[in-house]
Formats: structure tokens, C-alpha cells, sequence
């Protein structure tokens, strides 16, 4: 069989597990950044308790393996009592542990904001909540964006552990039709192209624009 009659059987197929694997990425991304910014904000907070609370989520996320978060969140915690669909467990999973190492950024980039920018803000009888959304946080979404495009590509290749929990992303469908066809050069031949694709042509240009956006906007070379 010619890659092209390959294309032709089983491209339907492919297509469907890549926009599982779009979708799965897309609320992975958007959960990851708002429990970035929630777990940062809580490392930074004055009471130690919501400290320990924050540094117990990253912790354990970063120190245990993504393969094993999502089992644990689809085949342990029914067990518990609470029970996931595949789909919902795999973008959960991959979320919460990228978005614990996504802390880190975040918090490291509000504490390179230089500080007199801070003692400005205070000056100007900014309040807290106020003085972070108008004046750390923007200068420092330019400081975290340049690592941020490696975390989502680090996040998008994690997507492709979610087909052992049997979502019907990219690398499932590409399994399934090796399974069958034997076919492995062509199989996962053309979900690696699929994912390089992804990864160079849709985030890294689209992080690209928005870091030079941003420099605009605060008027940065």
C-alpha cells in the first residue's frame, strides 16, 4: 500500500483522533494557565497555610509521573466516589500537571517585575489586587511567555498519554490502525508529522505574536 492509498483508508480516522488531540490540548492550555496563576498567587500569599496549600499541589505534580496522574484520576478515584468520563480525566490530568510546573513561571516572573515598579504602585495607593492586575502582571506576562511556548508544546506532546486511558485522540487512532495494518512507518510516521505540525505552525507562531504584542503594548524592543 502507497502512503498515498494509507492517506486515503485512514485518513478520516487520523483526523478525528487530531481534533480530539486540538480539543484535548485546547482546555489542557486553558486549565493549566488559570491554576498557573491561581497556584503562583498562593505561593506569593502572606498566610504560610495558603503557601503549603500551593506548594503541596505543585509538588506532587511535578514530582510524580503525568502517566500515572491519569490513571490514578480515572481508574482510582471512582473508587472515591468520583467518577470521570475518559475525556473529561485525560485534559484534567494533563491540565493540573502542567499547570503546576506553569507555577513556577508565573511566580518567577512577578518576582523579576523590578521592584521599584511595585514600590510605584504602593505609592500611588494602588490596591493589591489592582496594583497586580495593572502593573506586575502584564510586565510580567512578558517575562513568562518565552517559556510558556515550551510548557504548551511539553503539554501538547503530553496529550498523547491520554489514548491509554482510551480517548480517541491522535496517537489511539494511530495504534488502532497499527493494530490492524501493521503499518507502523506509516502510522505513527504521519501522527509525529501531525504533531510537528501543530507544534510548529499553530503555537509557536501564535506565542510568537503574542510576546511581540505584548512588547508593544509596555513599548519594549
Amino acid at each position: 500500500m502507497s502512503y498515498l492509498e494509507f492517506l486515503i483508508t485512514h485518513g478520516d480516522r487520523l483526523l478525528s483522533g487530531t481534533l480530539i488531540t486540538a480539543v484535548q490540548a485546547g482546555l489542557s492550555i486553558a486549565l493549566a494557565i488559570v491554576l498557573a496563576l491561581i497556584a503562583s498567587l498562593m505561593r506569593l500569599a502572606p498566610l504560610s497555610a495558603i503557601r503549603w496549600i500551593a506548594a503541596v499541589y505543585i509538588e506532587f505534580f511535578r514530582g510524580t509521573s503525568l502517566l500515572v496522574q491519569l490513571y490514578w484520576i480515572f481508574f482510582v478515584l471512582p473508587l472515591f466516589g468520583l467518577l470521570l468520563d475518559k475525556f473529561t480525566a485525560g485534559f484534567i490530568g494533563v491540565g493540573m500537571n502542567l499547570g503546576a510546573y506553569g507555577a513556577e513561571l508565573v511566580r518567577g516572573a512577578i518576582l523579576s517585575v523590578p521592584r521599584g515598579q511595585w514600590e510605584a504602585a504602593l505609592a500611588i495607593n494602588m490596591s493589591p489586587l489592582t496594583r497586580m492586575r495593572r502593573i506586575i502582571l502584564p510586565q510580567a506576562l512578558v517575562i513568562m511567555l518565552p517559556p510558556w511556548g515550551n510548557l504548551l508544546i511539553e503539554l501538547l506532546k503530553g496529550t498523547a498519554l491520554v489514548s491509554l486511558i482510551s480517548v480517541a485522540d491522535l496517537m489511539f487512532q494511530a495504534k488502532q490502525i497499527n493494530a490492524t495494518t501493521f503499518l507502523s512507518a506509516q502510522a505513527f510516521g504521519t501522527a509525529l508529522i501531525i504533531y510537528y505540525i501543530m507544534a510548529r505552525f499553530i503555537i509557536t507562531p501564535f506565542m510568537h505574536w503574542l510576546e511581540g504584542s505584548m512588547a508593544r503594548k509596555l513599548r519594549r524592543p
